[in-house]
């Protein structure tokens, strides 16, 4: 196929759904501090399979709270504003990102279960090292390969030679997506990040998670979704062919202060978290 152009990138990020209406709704509401648990309450419960995603993941042993949440107005009130933003985020993105991705030899399901186990790991992490903005940190991690979505049907008729790249030139796939199509999807997810009208710092963490020294509106951020990255594929979770090819950016280790001692405690944490499925809402 050769390089994909600037123009037909512009056009692949566009072909992607909008964040649906309900969505961007229930956004602007957790924005607004005029707004009451009763009114995310109304305008979530408009969509009842929408509604039954964000209740499971409100229940899973990730936000550990001890008792059933059966309502969303008890979900907005236990859990808060901020929280309830990024589960309405992950529940709907889900369906999006469960296909099947070939370009990358993921099967179905595969690219959901590894962002959401980034996401955990990012909010986790930003707990550890004192990031105040939990949810900031999860979202960018929630949706830090959502350009794989555009690139993989790019990479299908690519996929032999970027195979043959990544193990004859022992490279990353994502080394081998810019030498043969001319973008990487990280790049690419900045641009979706953009599109859905995401805050700056935010399409910064997506687009250098893989090279956080490269950060500079919000380093911190995109050192949180490296490593988390990092962890999650260590952890076996959505692992592509070349999953064991990249590694954790020391400058990242140390911008954020982290001892080996907490890197351990939190795989061990996460690891916990991962066995329980309603952590990914499935």
């Amino acid at each position: 196929m050769g390089k994909l152009t600037l123009p037909a990138l512009v056009r692949a990020v566009e072909d992607l759904p909008a964040l649906p209406a309900v969505v961007q709704r229930v956004i602007a509401l957790t924005e607004d501090p005029k707004s009451t648990a009763r009114d995310i309450n109304n305008v979530l419960t408009q969509d009842q399979g929408l509604t039954a995603k964000v209740l499971r993941l409100a229940n899973s042993a990730f936000y550990g709270f001890p008792r059933r949440i059966s309502t969303v107005t008890d979900a907005t009130i236990l859990l808060g504003f901020q929280t309830i933003r990024s589960i309405v985020l992950a529940a709907s993105v889900s369906e999006m990102m469960k296909r099947e991705l070939r370009g990358y030899a993921l099967e179905r399901g595969e690219l959901w279960r590894h962002s959401q186990a980034t996401a955990v790991g990012a909010r986790m992490l930003a707990r550890e090292v004192k990031f105040s903005r939990l949810e900031v940190a999860y979202t960018a991690a929630l949706l830090h390969d959502i350009g794989k979505l555009i690139l993989d049907t790019y990479l299908r008729d690519e996929y032999e030679a970027v195979l043959e790249k990544v193990e004859k030139e022992h490279v990353t796939f994502l080394a081998a997506e810019e030498a043969l199509l001319g973008f990487h999807h990280a790049l690419v997810g900045a641009k979706v990040a953009e599109k859905w009208n995401l805050p700056l710092e935010l399409v910064e963490a997506i687009g250098f998670h893989h090279e956080p020294e490269r950060a500079q509106e919000n380093p911190k951020l995109t050192a949180i979704a490296h490593i988390a990255d990092c962890m999650s594929v260590s952890l076996g979770m959505g692992v592509g062919v070349d999953g064991f090819l990249y590694r954790i950016s020391p400058k990242a280790v140390e911008l954020l202060g982290l001892q080996e001692d907490q890197v351990d405690r939190l795989f061990a944490n996460l690891m916990e978290v991962l066995v329980d499925e309603d952590t990914f809402g499935e």
